[in-house]
């Protein structure tokens, strides 16, 4: 058996052995420090076997490793350190021994460096350096190890002060990219804010400042209390467990809690109860302990700041009695009497929002905060002086800003508000929204105060302009506050939120007119967004009925704002140019209803005579004669003058009338962005199976379809206009994929190519899902038939749906694409192949083909 096999054989022995072990109970330090253990004998024996432990060179662990730590598939950083540069035998057996090390399976992260190039580099990465503060001599020479250390000392390299920034500047960094939350429904235990890695952090500066890393130093030192202490490794020993049982489960070095995962990782800690209940239970404690972390962290880089700081202590402010400012911190000056007065706690809060030089609290007064709140016996909207002091903040220009923030990240919105607490770290088992409940519903908070900022104004310009006007504001944040706060009770938490906002209301003084503006928007908040999204708003039927739900503009101005900053908080790659479209159409389709009157019904004869003067104007601009447009446009339909702008109408019918092969099919996909994606305009003699096979052929292109709309000429001449993305939401753009997606529906419709069925398999992060298919048919006044299908998302869905249309002798006439996370939610126009609408039976039909062809186990 080679060396490599050999090793491969020893490590999956080990890892055997760990599988066996891990347990609730196990000791989970004494199985992170033996993994290391084992690594160091496999390595040296390995190194020592082929010739390389001699003076002139070190094996060093650095990283992760050179703590001793090492979870089951973390990778193993390696430092080969040699006295001068390396002799060709040497750098052939060094060649030798990584290779070894990856045919084994190990991920190995290496660098060979002689012991000047290793320092000059440390001085330059702030990474390199802190991977040698860890270093930890595995074999080969140990005076070229100290030498190692000696050239890494504060005076050498890095100075502690210098240290410390860059590692709370690196921190910052790393929150950002995590959306500076801990509260990701699939959190990673290492980077993520109150993670591993914020704990590290702190080590990394002790190690730097006092040359230890023990975390008892912190105590030793006073800069933690010996309880705070206990709470910090506590901390530390549950991420270990779960990072340790996330590896196992994984088979892989794997740090993020993915939902295919979870449930295997709850079964193997202990968690009782079905999945989703075990999940549950498990996520609500590594949600608490990244919280903890986060705030002991804060305190603690607070605390080193104060300590390693060249410059004297800022001079105070008093701002009351109890509260001082000093330099950009929130100072309590008799932190004992937080605990003696709840309102004292939101008195604090106001402060940062009435003082726009304050970014911060004071670490005193932090550790005073979490304390006060742990003693807290009743909620604190039971308390009248809090309540006044929570009504002034919420109406304080600058309330829903840092301060907002800074109460929930405190857990200060859960001893408020008791429907809050339910909702802290309250999964969501869906692909549709990246986080929790609570951190989804801040959010949306956060989004409704920035539409109030004036720098914030050209992001959501529309939004920005109806908050700026709003009279009250406040009831637009208390709407985004109660819009979700009812989930997990069972029953619709829109009508739940509802009563919710009604009770905090009556409560806290609101008037009876703006009491139940605040229940109304919570209870409708995902009208609007169904309807933008998921029906036909070029049907004026349809404006006029949620005109009239709305009933006045300031109810539709309140829905618009709360509408887009719902949207924009629920997944930061949900929201998209095509969304916004929607959304600004509908609402000024709307507000023109209102205007009106809606005893008033709009004339759709008018509005296709202005289309047809509109367009026809743009196009004598290109050389095309009246004549020519009247002959092409009185082949069409009038609802195709209603369902497209003068531009696309102008761009289709310039095209139409220069296409060279009269009988061919025309295929165009246009230079500018259409509702944030690209139109793809088809002109083709129409067919069974048409819209199936374009699906088909964007499908295997990668491209989704967010929009379509499927006419026929009165001579059967098909007219489609479909809206196409890339996967990311992106237009499609590039020259090359414009050409070779045009050129591969060309081909498919002159060959008369069947639509083929998708044979990708399910994208991993679908594969835990279960989504059953339903089919509604919504009520129609028009000789049309509506129809809602949700169903799993999957490769060739869409595809497949127009397949089982034509199969049914059904006309598709308009499509709606939604995919929320795992879920696509379609809404489909659909005629008879005669231009009825489906009969009772033909609906039956239907709805039996698309379930028995879509049912979850087929997919």
């Amino acid at each position: 058996m080679n060396a490599a096999l050999a090793l491969r054989e020893r490590l999956k022995a080990h890892i055997d052995s760990l599988k066996t072990r891990q347990s609730p109970d196990a000791d989970i330090i004494a199985l992170i420090h033996e993994r290391a253990a084992v690594m160091d004998r496999l390595l040296v024996e390995r190194w020592q076997a082929l010739g390389l432990d001699s003076n002139r060179l070190a094996l060093i662990a650095v990283g992760g490793y050179g703590r001793g730590e090492l979870h089951p598939y973390s990778d193993v950083d390696l430092l080969i350190l040699s006295e001068m540069e390396l002799t060709p035998s040497e750098q052939e057996a060094i060649s030798q021994f990584i290779t070894e090390l990856w045919d084994a399976r190990l991920e190995v992260g290496h660098a060979a460096r002689t012991l000047e190039d290793c320092l000059e580099k440390a001085k330059d990465d702030i990474t390199i350096a802190t991977n040698l503060l860890e270093a930890r001599l595995l074999c080969g020479s140990q005076p070229l190890f100290d030498a190692l250390k000696r050239g890494m000392s504060p005076a050498h390299c890095w100075p502690v002060a210098e240290f410390f920034k860059a590692k709370v500047d690196e921190q910052i960094a790393r929150h950002a990219r995590y959306d500076s939350t801990a509260y990701n429904l699939e959190p990673n235990l290492k980077g993520n804010p109150g993670a591993l890695r914020d704990i590290q952090t702190v080590v990394w500066v002790l190690l730097r400042h006092l040359n230890r890393q023990d975390l008892s130093t912190l105590a030793e030192h006073g800069w933690l209390e010996q309880d705070e202490l206990d709470e910090l490794i506590a901390c530390r020993d549950l991420l270990w467990r779960v990072r340790f049982a996330l590896h196992l489960v994984a088979g892989r070095s794997e740090d993020r809690l993915l939902f295919d995962l979870q449930p295997e990782v709850a079964r193997r800690l202990g968690f009782e109860g079905d999945n989703r209940q075990a999940v549950e239970a498990m996520m609500q404690q590594v949600y608490q302990t990244l919280t903890r972390v986060t705030e002991l962290n804060s305190i603690l880089l607070e605390v080193l700041a104060e300590e390693l700081s060249p410059e004297p202590h800022p001079p105070s402010r008093r701002l009351d009695d109890l509260f001082e400012a000093r330099g950009n911190l929130l100072v309590c000056s008799a932190p004992e009497k937080l605990a003696e007065r709840p309102h004292f706690l939101l008195d604090l809060f106001l402060h940062l929002a009435r003082d726009s030089n304050l970014s911060g609290i004071a670490a005193g007064t932090l550790r005073a905060l979490r304390a006060a709140r742990r003693e807290l016996t009743a909620p604190l909207c039971e308390d009248h002086l809090c309540r006044e002091r929570f009504m002034s903040l919420i109406r304080h220009p600058r309330g829903m800003g840092r301060p907002f923030k800074l109460m929930h990240r405190h857990g200060i919105m859960a001893a408020y508000l008791p429907a809050w607490g339910n909702i802290v770290g309250q999964m969501q088992f869906d692909l549709f929204h990246a986080f929790t409940v609570d951190e989804h519903t801040y959010k949306v908070v956060r989004n409704t105060y920035r539409f109030s900022l004036p720098d914030r104004a050209t992001e959501f310009p529309l939004a920005s302009l109806l908050v700026r006007q709003m009279r009250k504001p406040e009831l637009l944040y208390l709407a985004a506050l109660f819009h979700d706060i009812a989930k997990g009770r069972g029953g619709d938490h829109s009508e739940l939120g509802a009563a919710d906002a009604l009770a905090f209301g009556q409560l806290h003084g609101l008037s009876d007119i703006e009491t139940r503006l605040v229940a109304w928007l919570v209870e409708h908040h995902l009208v609007m967004s169904v309807t933008a999204q998921r029906r036909d708003i070029s049907d004026p039927e349809v404006i006029r009925q949620f005109a009239a739900l709305v009933r006045d503009e300031v109810h539709l101005n309140y829905l618009y704002c709360l509408t887009v900053a719902d949207i924009r908080a629920t997944n930061d790659k949900l929201w998209n140019d095509w969304k916004g479209s929607l959304l600004r159409e509908l609402y000024f389709a709307a507000q023109k209803a209102l205007r009106r009157g809606l005893e008033k019904p709009i004339d759709i004869r008018p509005a296709i005579r202005e289309a047809k003067e509109q367009s026809a104007r743009l196009l004598a601009k290109r050389a095309i004669t009246p004549a020519s447009l009247k002959d092409l446009w009185r082949r069409f339909r009038a609802d195709y003058f209603l369902r497209h702008t003068p531009e696309q109408i102008a761009w289709h019918s310039e095209a139409i009338l220069k296409h060279q092969h009269r009988d061919g099919p025309l295929v165009k996909l246009s230079k500018h962005t259409t509702r944030g994606g690209t139109e793809l305009f088809v002109y083709t003699r129409d067919r069974a199976y048409l819209f199936a096979t374009i699906a088909s052929i964007l499908d295997g292109k990668n491209l989704s379809i967010f929009d379509a709309q499927v006419m026929t000429s009165k001579d059967g001449w098909a007219l489609d206009s479909l809206v196409i993305v890339e996967r990311d939401g992106s237009p499609v753009e590039s020259p090359s994929r414009v050409q070779g997606t045009r050129r591969a529906i060309e081909k498919a419709l002159l060959q008369n190519q069947k639509p083929e069925t998708s044979r990708r398999p399910l994208p991993r992060q679908l594969k835990p899902f279960t989504v059953a298919t339903d089919v509604t048919f919504l009520p129609s006044s028009r000789k049309q038939t509506l129809m809602e299908l949700v169903a799993l998302d999957r490769p060739g869905l869409l595809a497949q749906v127009g397949q089982i249309f034509a199969g049914c002798n059904v006309s598709l006439k308009a499509a709606k694409i939604t995919t929320i996370g795992e879920r696509a939610e379609d809404f489909f126009i659909l005629t008879t192949n005669d231009g009825d609408a489906l009969t009772g039976d033909e609906q039956q039909q239907l709805r039996d083909a698309l379930v028995g062809a879509l049912a979850p186990s087929q997919g």
